[in-house]
């Protein structure tokens, strides 16, 4: 079927030709354009044309061409060529469409031909008439152009079509546009009529306020009027009220005046009158020493001739001042004082001579028995060294027991020595011993396991107070230098506060051990006698730091001698065992740390005051005497874990042949822990 061929590619060409790509373009009404520009262009064929003209068989073309010719009487061979015969043999529409197509191109080349040579003749032209050959086209090319046109109808109504609905879309744009325009426009009057109401509003507001505060500022003014004249009355009335109480005042100072002049003259015939008391000529009976005499009585003139010379200030008229009236009773006190202190000491010389009688006759009556016993002596020290020899020991060596009782004996004359100013019973006197008290106590309670770099502050305030100088306690300056048995009350009550630390503080914590006894070392080293009196309180509270198991004598009571032991013993009872344990341990740590460690800012060369060859000798003491249950394996325990070490480093060979030599008691210690 070539003739089915052909017609779809006339088609292809058709479809391919301008006529054919008609495009809807929506800016056609903004350049000004004709929108069927596009489909009233000259029909013409395409490229394609030529290969369908050629396929065509060339006598139907020439029969067609002749009759063509024949019909319009136009001589030219290039129509005859293009024109289609009705009863051509082709049937291809393909093929009479390109024919019409190529008639018509050569039209117009005819056409630029007679534009080109207006000589030429015109008469050979055929008519226009001769184009509607066309209608001798079969009925199917016919049927095909009717299609054509068809379709070409159909684009228009398309292009209609869409220029409509263009056409409608931009109206409700501009209607939509127009809407909200209006809207906007309405807003933006609302907008400013808001702000326009708001104006006015905040004017109103602000010519209100400003009302208000006139009315306040006028309030305020009439408040500070009627305030002004209330504080002037009250000056006024406060003017007359100080004047009433300056009067008061000045009656009431030469009230006191006169009460002090009376009170003056009172205490000077008193001062006379104790230092009557102080005379020689008065003291003939008294057992007292001439030189404690003229002593007295020089002390009792210096206090009369104070008193006096305020007397004589006040004779002039005027009335004796506080600070009179205070050195008018400090020297009465002190008169009291001086004469109490001379009947003392009259009451000691006579207890010093009736015992000295009594003991003259106890001599006597004792130097009998001495020579009785010295035999039984001898022999009971024969047997007590026997049975040394060849066993433990059950009492600490004589030795050991001269230097205990020594201690025990500083210790009591310590005590001895400040007992006037221990049971003075004067305000003043009480006063300066409670901050002596607390400026010997308080800076050993503040030593603690992380003391740190306070140590060194904490030590140079005790060398202060032992030393004499003054030092802040409790925002007070104290000194021992203001009584003359200040020294010894402070170095009593710190060497019991250093030991009473270990057997609290270093019980429960055991580290505290050495940053007390470092603290302890160094004030030792300064104040030797402190020391002495640190040992004295050590052995009395913890015997076994001597070591010395005491013996029970006849007599005793059970309770006393718990108490000799160490023991707590109160109303309750007998405290418990591990409460003692407790307690022993914490001194027995403090006592080891103290004979091995020194105080590092000391400016002193030279070993510990009281060094490791005491603890050797502890150490070995201990091992040779009969252990006591419980007691001996835990302070064997604290001591060697303590300052075992140091020990070993000092004696290194013998340490271990100490141990070694006692080493099945130490596994009966060990077995006890």
């Amino acid at each position: 079927m070539p003739s089915e061929s052909l017609r779809w590619e006339t088609l292809q060409a058709l479809k391919n030709s301008p006529k054919g790509k008609i495009s809807f373009d929506p800016f056609w009404l903004e350049r000004g354009e004709p929108l069927l520009a596009g489909c009233k262009d000259s029909p013409s064929l395409s490229p394609i044309a030529g290969v369908i003209l050629e396929r065509l068989s060339s006598a139907p073309l020439q029969k067609s061409l002749s009759f063509l010719g024949s019909r319009s009487g136009d001589s030219s061979p290039v129509l005859s060529e293009v024109s289609i015969s009705s009863s051509g043999s082709v049937p291809d529409v393909s093929a009479r469409t390109a024919a019409f197509s190529a008639a018509a191109s050569v039209k117009n080349e005819r056409e630029q031909v007679k534009d080109e040579s207006p000589e030429a003749d015109v008469s050979g032209v055929s008519s226009p008439t001769s184009l509607p050959a066309i209608s001798l086209l079969s009925p199917k090319a016919m049927e095909m152009a009717g299609c054509i046109i068809k379709v070409q109808e159909e684009h228009r109504e398309k292009a209609k079509l869409a220029l409509r609905v263009r056409q409608e879309m931009q109206e409700n744009q501009v209607v939509a546009v127009a809407s909200a325009e209006s809207e906007q426009l309405k807003r933006f009057e609302e907008l400013m009529e808001l702000k326009q109401r708001q104006e006015y509003q905040s004017m109103r507001d602000m010519m209100e306020r400003e009302t208000k505060e006139s009315i306040g500022r006028q309030e305020k003014l009439k408040e500070e009027q009627r305030r002004r004249i209330t504080l002037v009355n009250l000056r006024l009335r406060e003017a007359e009220q100080q004047r009433l109480r300056e009067a008061e005042l000045e009656r009431q100072r030469q009230a006191e005046g006169r009460e002090r002049l009376r009170s003056l003259n009172s205490i000077q015939e008193e001062i006379l009158q104790l230092n009557q008391l102080l005379e020689p000529s008065t003291q003939t009976k008294t057992d007292l020493p001439p030189a404690s005499l003229s002593s007295y009585s020089t002390r009792g003139n210096q206090l009369c001739s104070q008193v006096s010379e305020v007397v004589r200030k006040t004779a002039e008229g005027d009335f004796p001042s506080l600070e009179d009236m205070t050195v008018a009773e400090r020297a009465l006190h002190e008169m009291r004082a001086l004469i109490r202190l001379m009947q003392e000491e009259a009451a000691k010389v006579r207890e010093k001579k009736k015992k000295e009688q009594e003991q003259e006759e106890e001599r006597r009556k004792q130097a009998e028995l001495l020579a009785k016993q010295e035999g039984e002596k001898k022999a009971a020290q024969l047997a007590k060294e026997k049975a040394q020899r060849k066993g433990l020991q059950n009492s600490a060596e004589d030795v050991t027991l001269k230097w205990y009782k020594d201690l025990q004996e500083v210790a009591t004359r310590c005590a001895q020595s400040f007992e006037q100013l221990n049971s003075a019973k004067d305000g003043q006197t009480k006063k300066l011993k409670l901050e002596l008290q607390k400026a010997a106590t308080i800076p050993v309670s503040q030593i603690a396991s992380n003391s740190g770099s306070q140590l060194r502050e904490i030590f140079d305030k005790i060398d202060k107070l032992l030393s004499g100088r003054p030092v802040v306690s409790g925002g007070k300056s104290v000194s021992t230098s203001q009584h003359p048995q200040g020294l010894e009350f402070a170095s009593y009550k710190l060497a019991e506060k250093f030991v009473k630390q270990g057997e609290e503080e270093v019980a429960s914590h055991h580290e505290a051990a050495f940053p007390i006894a470092v603290v302890a070392s160094g004030v030792w080293e300064l104040h030797p006698q402190v020391g002495e009196l640190i040992l004295a309180h050590l052995h009395k509270k913890c015997p076994y730091a001597i070591p010395h198991y005491p013996p029970m004598k006849e007599g005793t009571p059970v309770d006393e001698y718990q108490r000799i032991l160490g023991y707590r013993v109160d109303d309750s009872g007998v405290e418990g065992q591990d409460s003692f344990l407790k307690r022993m341990s914490g001194m027995i740590r403090l006592y080891a740390a103290i004979i091995q460690l020194k105080w590092p800012y000391s400016s002193k060369q030279g070993p510990v005051p009281h060094g490791l060859n005491h603890g050797w000798r502890w150490l070995a003491q201990m091992l040779n005497m009969e252990p006591l249950a419980d007691v001996t394996a835990t302070l064997l325990f604290d001591f060697l874990e303590v300052c075992g070490n140091a020990l070993m480093n000092q004696y290194r060979s013998q340490f271990w042949k100490l141990i070694l030599k006692h080493f099945t008691c130490i596994l009966w210690y060990h077995d006890c822990i």
